[in-house]
């Protein structure tokens, strides 16, 4: 039972909270977003419907609903709500809640929910305090990560854990939200006269990147900020309501590896435009050039090739630039690598052949080297048995027959696209003039 003093407290801290706060869902009925896993019938409120809540890991990006949904978890699955961060709590606040926990259960049969929010920040023995506790069902977990939970999260957690992964709001589900904001009387903005234009909805859904806490927080700033009766919140007023748009890009997250991974795989594609794009988001994210330029000069051999021969050096003399001119200039190497290497034929030949030399290599019995192709060049390797090499620049075509292997292989077989036509050509042709010999 809460008190009446412990009622107007709670009272004053809501009405000084911002509104993105306020306006937290209290229901799943209320939640926004997250249908793939929160939806009729999907998986989490299937668990919810039958009582069998476990212990949850959320990932995902910022303002997508991971603390809002751990609170409404709570409530529904009726358990005390406990919450602390990895990032200013350790292990001492972690045990204080655990052994709490054990007690309330033992004494009232009442479930905890721990919200730890930034969980990947825990080390691993922090995590592991959480692990008898989780599998003796003392309390649920919920973790909250932006990190990918596989990378930062210690497996024997994770074995007890169902992942959910939060994906950003859409347009019209941050619009819906605002609007909510903005009609709420009681814990939202109601009490005002807003004429909400289309267009400013249509902005701050798009420059909030999904983020609703974004959105809601520049409909709080534009309307506190006008004196008018009648507040007409137009697109003007939410650009002036809104910080300078903020990329979701951590150069040492998973939108590092992300990202990079869209920008090969749309240059491997042959989409200049979205390898356009991609470059583009890491830049304004602020990413080490020079690891973009590593990543072109691997890509230039590893899905380019001998297709078009010109991409290595050309990927190469970008990287130069980059060293040479630095930011902002160096943006156009980059630029004018990425999309010749994107509409460049596509060729993994060489690719192919050095794994699958390598691993015949390492699989395999190691072929020796034939005698006549071994070392010559000092005393006593006649005696060796080191003799019979054919030099081939002696022959009218420069090709001699002999074996260099010893053994049949084909590792190199070139594609049917740019340059290495005519290296297949070529090797046709070697073949043919080595039958004749």
């Amino acid at each position: 039972m809460v008190s009446l003093f412990e009622h107007d407290e709670l009272e004053n801290r809501r009405s000084v909270a911002p509104l993105a706060v306020r306006m937290r869902p209290q229901t799943l009925e209320e939640f926004v977003g997250q249908g793939h896993f929160l939806g009729e019938g999907k998986l989490l409120r299937r668990l919810l419907l039958a009582d069998r809540l476990g212990s949850v890991i959320f990932h995902g990006p910022p303002g997508t609903g991971k603390t809002t949904l751990a609170y409404i978890l709570a409530r529904s699955s009726r358990s005390v709500f406990r919450q602390i961060s990895a990032v200013s709590d350790g292990v001492k606040q972690l045990r204080e809640i655990l052994t709490e926990a054990d007690e309330r259960l033992s004494a009232d049969k009442q479930k905890t929910l721990l919200f730890i929010d930034e969980i990947h920040r825990f080390n691993k023995a922090q995590q592991d305090v959480l692990l008898p506790e989780v599998e003796n069902g003392i309390v649920i977990l919920v973790g909250a990560t932006t990190e990918n939970p596989y990378f930062t999260i210690n497996n024997a957690l994770l074995s007890r854990s169902r992942i959910f992964q939060f994906e950003v709001l859409t347009n019209d589900q941050v619009k819906e939200l605002i609007r909510r904001a903005a009609t709420d009387r009681e814990r939202g903005l109601g009490k005002y006269k807003i004429n909400l234009h289309e267009s400013a909805l249509d902005f701050l859904a798009e420059v909030s990147e999904g983020d609703a806490r974004r959105a809601i927080s520049a409909l709080e700033i534009g309307v506190l900020s006008s004196n008018s009766e009648v507040i007409e919140f137009t697109r003007e007023l939410a650009c002036e309501s809104v910080q300078k748009k903020m990329v979701l890009y951590d150069r040492d997250g998973d939108s590092h590896y992300d990202t990079i991974s869209a920008l090969i795989k749309s240059i491997r594609g042959s989409d200049p435009d979205a390898a356009i794009y991609w470059l583009a988001k890491m830049l304004v994210g602020g990413e080490d050039i020079r690891f973009l330029a590593r990543r072109l000069v691997i890509l230039a051999s590893e899905d380019v090739g001998n297709a078009e021969p010109a991409a290595l050096p050309l990927a190469v003399a970008t990287a130069q630039a980059c060293e040479i001119v630095g930011l902002p200039e160096c943006q156009l190497n980059l630029a004018q690598a990425v999309i010749y290497l994107a509409c460049a034929p596509k060729s993994n030949s060489a690719t192919n052949a050095i794994y699958e030399a390598k691993e015949d290599v390492e699989a395999s019995r190691v072929i020796p080297v034939p005698r006549h192709l071994r070392d010559a060049n000092y005393k006593g390797s006649k005696a060796m048995g080191h003799v019979g090499y054919i030099y081939a620049h002696n022959s009218k075509d420069g090709i001699v027959n002999q074996e260099y292997l010893g053994v049949e292989k084909n590792y190199y077989r070139p594609t049917d696209r740019g340059f290495e036509i005519e290296l297949a050509k070529r090797l046709e042709w070697i073949k043919q003039q080595l039958k004749t010999q």
